[in-house]
């Protein structure tokens, strides 16, 4: 199973990338996409997720061919 996982804002520049291509061969929860791709640090409170352009909630399965994409919390003023 071949998936896309990009990452936005201040994530994309404290991981030092904007995206990775990652293989499974189970099928896998978001959260699970997280800590495979970006084993080196936790998880940020209140993170957003999206698979394929909308956004779900951490324990969406993800599927062969899906773009997982993660976003910082924003804030507004």
């Amino acid at each position: 199973m071949a998936i896309k996982v990009r990452y936005f804002a201040s994530l994309k520049e404290s991981l030092g990338r904007d995206s990775d291509n990652l293989d499974f061969d189970q099928l896998i929860s978001v959260a699970e996409v997280w800590a495979r791709a970006v084993s080196t640090e936790a998880m940020p409170d209140n993170i957003l997720a999206a698979v394929n352009m909308e956004y779900v909630a951490l324990d969406h399965p993800v599927q062969d061919g899906d773009e997982v994409a993660f976003f910082p919390p924003v804030t507004g003023g």
